[in-house]
């Protein structure tokens, strides 16, 4: 896939990628995700990165073993008929090029290749720049998850619980 210059990639998170890709969770979470639970994700499978090759004069921060940037990752399962993203991130210096839609579109795309009927997600209720992404891509708020997120020791966060119908959706031209 080319956008823009950068010829862009997906790849399945490996065990090598781990260490990594948790400084990266770090890098961009208030609370990240631990180290376990990224090696779980690559366990079973539902880990995939969005790497470039660096482009000139770019300091990137965060590379695969192979060199590659990462501009990003997702984690996401099958249900019986359902997917469901457990993670999107995108690392903060590509934040505000698009990764986050192309990540979601793929998503999207690959979860009506297994047959999915509906795409599921949780988000902040704080976070309205992912809410606003979600809904441009036609997913409705169905319900709320009451103190879903920690916010700090003491406090918690409501989360929007958020899903797609994938019959009719396609991807945009």
């Amino acid at each position: 896939m080319l956008m823009g210059q950068r010829r862009v990639r997906f790849i399945a998170m490996t065990q090598a990628d781990v260490d990594v890709v948790a400084e990266l969770e770090k890098a961009s979470h208030s609370h990240p995700w631990s180290r376990g639970n990224l090696q779980d994700a690559v366990d079973h499978h539902h880990a995939q990165l969005l790497v470039s090759g660096p482009v000139e004069g770019e300091l990137a921060t965060w590379h695969t073993g192979a060199g590659e940037v990462i501009l990003g990752y997702c984690v996401a399962m099958m249900g019986v008929d359902e997917a469901h993203l457990l993670n999107i991130t995108v690392a903060p210096t590509h934040r505000r090029q698009g990764w986050a839609t192309v990540m979601m579109h793929a998503l999207a795309v690959w979860a009506q290749g297994r047959d999915a009927h509906l795409l599921w997600l949780e988000v902040r209720a704080s976070n309205t720049v992912a809410q606003a992404l979600y809904a441009s891509m036609g997913f409705e708020v169905v319900g709320v998850r009451k103190r879903y997120y920690a916010l700090n020791a003491q406090a918690r966060e409501d989360a929007q619980v958020m899903r797609l119908p994938l019959k009719a959706w396609r991807m945009p031209k």
